[in-house]
């Protein structure tokens, strides 16, 4: 049974939508972060999340999306290809009345190559833990320069496994809770 079909809810820590609770997709491999990486990720970015502009690239739940609108982010794009958890997402944007967030359908690794340059403040980095895509995704950023400087890279992989930023990055923070590594890089 998949973790999320275990937890089929979601809820938000804080903000204007803390307290709800959002449905979770039963799809196979859905990871959502928890309750304690969301707090310490979101204690980590609390003086840069209100009014910047977001990405969350595996959405999945739209948990961390969530996270950083309820947090007063002006905009969050969440991409998501799993055509359940679309709809899933769908239903929670409609039910948060969530205008800052725009859903768009499809894989991470081709919709980055849209994403204009020194478009975004923070990216969410949370793709299956069997895919290996973090830091494929953090060098695609990279490539793409669509995060401003000063900008932040979050990205969640298996606790075994440690990326190092690529030239013009720093790691801002890295720590390790249970079987899962949180790492914020900074864009310098």
């Amino acid at each position: 049974m998949s973790k999320s079909a275990k937890n089929n809810r979601v809820r938000i820590i804080g903000g204007d939508w803390r307290g709800r609770r959002l449905p979770v997709a039963d799809v196979p491999g859905l990871r959502p972060t928890g309750d304690r990486c969301r707090e310490t990720l979101f204690n980590w970015l609390q003086p840069w999340v209100a009014a910047a502009d977001c990405a969350d690239l595996f959405a999945g739940t739209g948990v961390l999306g969530f996270e950083a609108a309820s947090r007063g982010a002006a905009s969050v794009l969440m991409v998501e290809k799993h055509p359940r958890a679309l709809a899933v997402l769908r239903q929670s944007i409609e039910q948060l009345q969530a205008e800052q967030v725009d859903l768009q359908a499809g894989g991470a690794m081709s919709l980055m190559e849209g994403l204009a340059p020194n478009s975004l403040d923070l990216v969410f980095v949370d793709p299956p833990f069997d895919s290996n895509l973090g830091g494929r995704v953090l060098a695609s950023l990279d490539r793409q320069a669509c995060v401003r400087r000063g900008g932040f890279v979050y990205v969640e992989i298996p606790a075994s496994l440690q990326l190092s930023p690529p030239a013009g990055w720093s790691v801002w923070r890295d720590q390790q809770l249970g079987d899962v590594r949180m790492q914020l890089f900074r864009r310098q």
